[in-house]
């Protein structure tokens, strides 16, 4: 029973989206485990763009795709997602399995995402504005509403009654702003549960009848290392867990049941919103890379700050996750360059810091110190062998590999399904 997980190395936007597209060629399921539609992946097929944010990459394949059990739905994102992808020609309602334990993002989630946002002025913490944050707060607190309530009328209005009275106190209360109608809300989310109800399943029992019955089923993450809830770069991080081990109990699956994990990193670092980031560059700086990279969220817009490859942040991920293999991105975007700098580790004071430290307060008065690896001068984009590839481009990623401790597996050139070089 062949399971494969895929995590992202960095802060997210590492290009997960056409690694995953590229391996689900020969998975037969595969399940997006954490996060909600605050995640964004892009996956390029001839000349075709699509831009997914709740529904895994598989579904590009025809594969049994299932959104698990870790994540947070706004049903109104999933279906205009749906319907977009359908009127290109995409098989979704066939395809695509939700599960019932997943919880619900309310109304009241997005409005209060932004009330709060508002409120922290210069210190917020650059959300998404979808809800996703209070939507993972309800349900560790024991008061979020789930697929499977949706369901069912009776519960589904009592359930919503009970939150909105709590919700609106906080939005009148505390915000001055108008409350939220319970009729109005029920009438949305019960269309909502009629175009969905085919697709919603026990999501733990399905997947675990394709691993038993020798199925490939593909894990798919959102975000990346950095900003995971625990281990990120907390409070400026996301509100899930998206390390390898949240697979399983974003899915229902047995730590036994996987057997390969694959991170995902970008041949230099980005970041959206706010929080640290040790090796970003000034602006003028990357206004080239910006455009010929396309960094700019696929789900926000916003361009992405960016910076040079910190080995330190990969090594922290590749230890959080067990990564042995490493698929790294966008290396064509430094074809330019004459010399690329490599943040190898950091100096705070007179100490030497190897690992990523958890405390932003150290982390502030941390400087990263640079090796410097000859840029290529020479275009990528149509290598489809490692031995394409120009030799200090190939001295740069082997680089990479001594620096992080994981083998590099697959090498993605450009944009494209077919710029891919696999090397392992």
């Amino acid at each position: 029973m062949p399971a494969t997980v895929v995590v992202g190395l960095q802060w997210g936007d590492e290009g997960k989206g056409g690694v995953v597209d590229i391996y689900a060629e020969k998975a037969d399921m595969v399940v997006r485990f954490q996060g909600g539609n605050n995640a964004g992946h892009t996956v390029m097929v001839g000349d075709q763009i699509f831009a997914l944010h709740l529904i895994p990459s598989g579904i590009l394949r025809e594969k049994t795709c299932v959104i698990g059990n870790g994540v947070v739905v706004d049903p109104k994102a999933l279906i205009e997602e749906m319907e977009g992808l359908e009127r290109r020609g995409i098989k979704v309602r066939e395809n695509l399995r939700v599960s019932e334990n997943a919880h619900l993002i309310m109304p009241w989630h997005r409005a209060l995402d932004g009330l709060q946002e508002k409120a922290l002025g210069d210190k917020k913490l650059g959300t998404t504005l979808r809800g996703i944050g209070l939507a993972y707060s309800d349900k560790m607190a024991r008061t979020g509403i789930r697929v499977g309530d949706m369901l069912e009328q009776g519960t589904f209005r009592a359930k919503l009654a009970a939150a909105l009275q709590q919700k609106n106190a906080i939005i009148e209360k505390v915000y001055g702003e108008k409350p939220l109608s319970v009729d109005e809300i029920y009438d949305a989310y019960r269309g909502y549960a009629e175009i969905i109800k085919p697709m919603v399943v026990d999501g733990a029992v399905l997947i675990n009848q394709a691993l038993a019955a020798g199925k490939h089923v593909l894990f798919e993450g959102a975000q990346g290392a950095l900003l995971d809830i625990d281990f990120g770069t907390y409070p400026f991080c996301t509100s899930s867990n998206p390390l390898a081990g949240a697979a399983c109990v974003g899915a229902g699956v047995s730590p036994k049941a996987i057997s390969d994990i694959i991170g995902v990193a970008k041949a230099y670092t980005t970041r959206v919103g706010e929080g640290p980031f040790p090796t970003e560059c000034a602006e003028e700086q990357v206004g080239a890379m910006r455009i010929k990279g396309r960094e700019f969220g696929t789900t926000t817009g916003r361009p992405r700050r960016i910076g040079w490859f910190d080995a330190v942040v990969v090594r922290r991920a590749v230890l959080l996750s067990g990564v042995e293999r490493m698929a790294i991105t966008h290396p064509d975007v430094l074809d330019d360059l004459e010399d690329i700098p490599v943040c190898v580790r950091y100096k705070c004071g007179g100490e030497t810091v190897e690992l990523f430290p958890n405390s932003l307060e150290k982390l502030a008065r941390c400087q990263p110190v640079y090796e410097q690896l000859k840029g290529w001068k020479q275009d990528t984009s149509q290598a489809r062998r490692l031995e394409d590839l120009p030799p200090n481009a190939r001295r740069y990623l082997k680089r990479l590999e001594e620096l992080t401790g994981a083998k590099i597996c697959l090498i993605r050139v450009g944009p494209r399904r077919d710029q891919t070089i696999l090397v392992s």
